[in-house]
C-alpha cells in the first residue's frame, strides 16, 4: 500500500441524501443502511469530486495508507453495476403504480350482490409497492393478511372504501422486508391512520409484529387499530395497540 489521497467519510454528519455517490464517476460510493460508504479504496482516485456535493459537509480528503486506484478494476465495476440499473429500471407491467377510481354504486357489476369494488390503487401486495406512491399520502393505510378478503364477503364496503393498502402474508413472506418496507412507507408518509387485519389462526397475527417493528424503524410515534378476523369471516375482535 502506498500513501495517498482518499475521501473520509463522517457518518455522524451524513444523512444518507445520496448526492455524493451520485456524483462519484468512479462508483466508489454506495448508501447502505442509510450512510454514505466508500465501498473500496481501489475506486476512489482522490480527487475528492463528492465533495462539493454533500450539503452536510461530511466528506474531507485525507492522507494515509491505501491500495493503488485500479482504473481498470474501476471500469469493470462500471460497466457492473450499469447491468444491475439495467435490471432494476425493468418494471413489470404488474408492477406499474396506478391510482384508480373506486366504482361508484350502481355501476353494473358481475354479481348482483358484490357490490362496486373500492379498490384505489395499484399494486397491492407490499413487497410491489413504492413507498412514495402518491396513494400513501395522508392515507388511511390498511395492512392486511392477504387471506382476509377471502374469507370476509363484504371487507370492500367494511375496511377497504376510502383506504390505501398492503397486503402480505407474515407465514410464508420474508416478514423483515417488510417491517422494512413497512418502516419506508411511514417514513415517507403522514399517515392518518394504520389498521392490521388478520386472521385469527396464531401465524397471521404475525403482521401485528411486523408493524411494531416498522414503527420502532421508522421512530414514528402512532398508535395503530389490531382486528382480528374470524375464519367465517367475522370480526372477532378490535384492539388499539400504542406503540
Amino acid at each position: 500500500m502506498a500513501l495517498r489521497n482518499i475521501i473520509k467519510i463522517d457518518e455522524d454528519k451524513c444523512n444518507g441524501c445520496g448526492q455524493c455517490a451520485a456524483a462519484c464517476a468512479e462508483g466508489a460510493i454506495k448508501i447502505v443502511d442509510g450512510k454514505a460508504k466508500l465501498i473500496s479504496e481501489i475506486y476512489c482516485d482522490g480527487l475528492g469530486a463528492c465533495i462539493g456535493h454533500c450539503p452536510e459537509d461530511a466528506i474531507t480528503i485525507e492522507q494515509r495508507e491505501a491500495a493503488d486506484f485500479d482504473e481498470e478494476a474501476t471500469n469493470k465495476h462500471l460497466t457492473e453495476q450499469k447491468k444491475v440499473e439495467k435490471q432494476r429500471n425493468f418494471v413489470c407491467p404488474g408492477m406499474a403504480m396506478k391510482e384508480l377510481k373506486p366504482k361508484a354504486a350502481g355501476i353494473e357489476t358481475t354479481s348482483a350482490t358484490s357490490g362496486p369494488s373500492q379498490l384505489g390503487q395499484w399494486p397491492v401486495q407490499l413487497k410491489l409497492v413504492s413507498p412514495h406512491a402518491p396513494y400513501f399520502a395522508n392515507a388511511d393505510l390498511l395492512l392486511v393478511a392477504d387471506c382476509v378478503p377471502f374469507a370476509m364477503a363484504d371487507f370492500h364496503s367494511t375496511f377497504l372504501k376510502d383506504h390505501s393498502i398492503v397486503v402480505g402474508c407474515p407465514k410464508l413472506d420474508d416478514s423483515a422486508f417488510y417491517s422494512e418496507k413497512l418502516a419506508a412507507i411511514l417514513q415517507a408518509n403522514k399517515l392518518n391512520s394504520l389498521t392490521i387485519i388478520h386472521m385469527e389462526v396464531p401465524c397471521c397475527s404475525g403482521l401485528v409484529h411486523i408493524a411494531r417493528q416498522a414503527i420502532a424503524e421508522s421512530k414514528i410515534d402512532m398508535s395503530f387499530e389490531d382486528v382480528t378476523i374470524g375464519l367465517q369471516g367475522n370480526v372477532l375482535q378490535k384492539e388499539t395497540i400504542g406503540v
